[in-house]
């Protein structure tokens, strides 16, 4: 059974990547369309907001009001956010969300394209993904997106071209907050002025981009209701009964019903996990090092987030993606459980593919989709501290497709 399944898998339509990438991209435009062809609104409620974002910038109204009679929810990215979704807001609504959900499928496969390992090692990322990817694009969320762009700082910075990485950090911080995780890579760079420089200039210029939409007094004070408009969503991430929350606060929160557990605890103990392999400075070039601090850092972006619910999920399973598909051969049996575990129980509990009843009455009421990752991320931190620097086959490398 096991050899049938094996040779299955050995298909030409499994390991060539064009069939992977076609499937991405076919995933995109059908989910685009599926909620389209609803002509129900409340399924595309996430792409309204968006677009609006691009038009009351231009109209000078407010970013974050709350508006029941358009919207089930309200806007939660940055000013700079209008300049991203204007060419997609121009459209007839079908055409921006299918353009839209391509546009960030397209990023986040040149992204993970761009990635320093093997073609099989990236065509084995899209599959391992693409349920997640699903999940992802039914919301017709920024999250692709943002873990391209986690992604890109990783890849300029492993390259050289500290200018790029500051780029796509500044459009990550202004846009969603999660774009400033790519600080992370600092200590990789070999020019870390330049790096500090361009981290200046594009703060600058993308500051006053919105600007040339509107008007710099609306600018600015967008950026203090948008800082409001976080701290109250905050707030209300932390209800038991929340979609969002999806974090290692709040599975603790829910499972031992008290919502007013505080999340600074967490946090401390996850930024001392996170910390403690930057004590490996003689592994600083070691690929496998950086990879796995690539997987911590896309890992951490999401089970530490009062912010996170299921759409989010890409961001962390393509860390998990990664860590699995530079292992070394054979896999250890711990390994392979734990990738298991999180495609059934994080990327595959939203869906049809879950039993209902597990779905509703335990994975969601207590935040279970998380626990899979947190033992990967623990897991990650483990290797990254033990790896020996001279017994790994993983060097320092230009990518190659670049």
């Amino acid at each position: 059974m096991i050899s049938k399944i094996k040779k299955f898998f050995a298909l030409p339509f499994f390991n060539q990547k064009k069939y992977s990438i076609f499937i991405w991209l076919a995933l995109a435009i059908f989910t685009a369309l599926k909620l389209f062809l609803t002509f129900d609104k409340t399924k595309y409620n996430n792409y309204l907001i968006y677009k609006n974002v691009f038009f009351n910038t231009i109209n000078q109204e407010s970013l974050y009001a709350e508006n029941t009679a358009l919207f089930l929810d309200s806007n939660h990215y940055g000013p700079l956010f209008s300049i991203i979704i204007a060419p997609f807001a121009l459209l007839p609504d079908g055409l921006g969300m299918i353009f839209w959900n391509v546009f960030n499928v397209g990023f986040l496969i040149w992204a993970v394209s761009k990635l320093p390992i093997k073609n099989a090692q990236i065509n084995l990322i899209f599959w391992i993904c693409a349920h997640e990817l699903l999940t992802s694009l039914l919301a017709l969320q920024f999250n692709p997106l943002m873990t391209s762009i986690i992604i890109l700082s990783f890849v300029f910075i492993h390259n050289k071209k500290e200018f790029w990485a500051a780029f796509f950090i500044i459009v990550g911080t202004y846009v969603k907050l999660y774009g400033i995780v790519g600080l992370a890579f600092f200590f990789f760079s070999k020019n870390k002025l330049k790096f500090i420089g361009s981290l200046v200039f594009w703060a600058i210029v993308l500051f006053v981009l919105p600007m040339a939409l509107s008007s710099p007094e609306f600018i600015l004070k967008s950026y203090l209701d948008w800082f409001e408009s976080l701290v109250h969503k905050n707030d209300l991430n932390g209800s038991l009964t929340s979609m969002q929350d999806i974090s290692v606060m709040g599975m603790v929160r829910r499972i031992f019903q008290n919502p007013t557990l505080p999340n600074l605890p967490f946090l401390l103990l996850g930024l001392i996990g996170f910390a403690l392999p930057y004590s490996r400075i003689n592994l600083y070039k070691n690929l496998k090092f950086r990879l796995l601090l690539l997987s911590s850092v896309l890992l951490f972006t999401v089970i530490f987030s009062t912010g996170s619910e299921s759409p989010t999920y890409i961001i962390a399973f393509v860390g998990v993606a990664i860590w699995y598909v530079i292992k070394e051969r054979p896999i250890a049996k711990l390994d392979i459980f734990l990738f298991i575990f999180a495609l059934v129980l994080t990327s595959f509990s939203p869906s049809d593919l879950m039993p209902k009843y597990v779905r509703i009455h335990f994975i969601q009421p207590y935040a279970l989709k998380t626990l899979p990752c947190i033992l990967i991320w623990i897991k990650i931190i483990y290797e990254m501290f033990v790896l020996e620097q001279v017994q790994t086959v993983y060097v320092l490398k230009k990518i190659s497709n670049e």
